[in-house]
């Protein structure tokens, strides 16, 4: 272990033999291993969490986990397969993005029972049919199935998924996304562009 290991900061220049053998100690559940660990590697790790979630609360929280993970899993490393920095910055960003997958945006499944398009209600721009181009664009609209129009304004206006598309209607998943494209494409060949 060098020297600096006690220097405060955690962007400390450590030997890649260093962090190997503090991995091998972490991995036989010696607690000063794992700190000297941390203090080298902790600015780094950090760097890599909060390129993904720039929100400290949220990437002071990935790292805490990660740093639990490679705690629980020293044993894996295999310094054969790569560095002990580039192991342990992998779990660290997996764990970030594990906290960005986790936040998911409203389903379908999750809007209300009155949430049930209408042919009529499915017009989002209907207040501003005043404009000439609005104009085209929902008489262009109307020349599509009421169903692919419905599934059309419930993707792109609602921010719905492909995936929750197929169940509400009832469709396999290739068959919504060809229908968005040739709606989509139908809608431009209508309006002109």
């Amino acid at each position: 272990m060098t020297s600096a290991a006690g220097a405060p900061g955690g962007n400390l220049p450590a030997g890649e033999s260093d962090l190997s053998g503090l991995l091998v100690r972490v991995a036989a559940g010696d607690e000063a291993a794992f700190a000297a660990l941390y203090k080298l590697t902790a600015g780094r790790l950090n760097g890599v969490v909060s390129r993904i979630l720039p929100a400290r609360d949220a990437a002071a929280e990935a790292l805490q986990d990660a740093y639990v993970r490679i705690w629980r899993r020293a044993a894996d490393f295999d310094p054969g397969k790569g560095s002990a920095l580039a192991w342990m910055a992998t779990i660290a960003r997996n764990r970030a993005l594990d906290e960005v997958r986790r936040v998911r945006p409203v389903s379908l499944e999750d809007m209300p029972e009155g949430f049930e398009p209408e042919a009529d209600a499915v017009n989002p721009l209907a207040a501003r049919e005043s404009s000439e181009g609005l104009k085209a664009l929902l008489a262009c609209l109307e020349g599509l199935d009421k169903e692919k129009r419905d599934i059309l304004l419930l993707a792109y206006y609602r921010g719905a998924s492909r995936e929750a598309l197929a169940k509400r209607f009832g469709k396999p998943v290739p068959t919504i996304k060809t229908w968005l494209h040739r709606s989509l494409a139908q809608l431009r060949t209508c309006l002109g562009s």
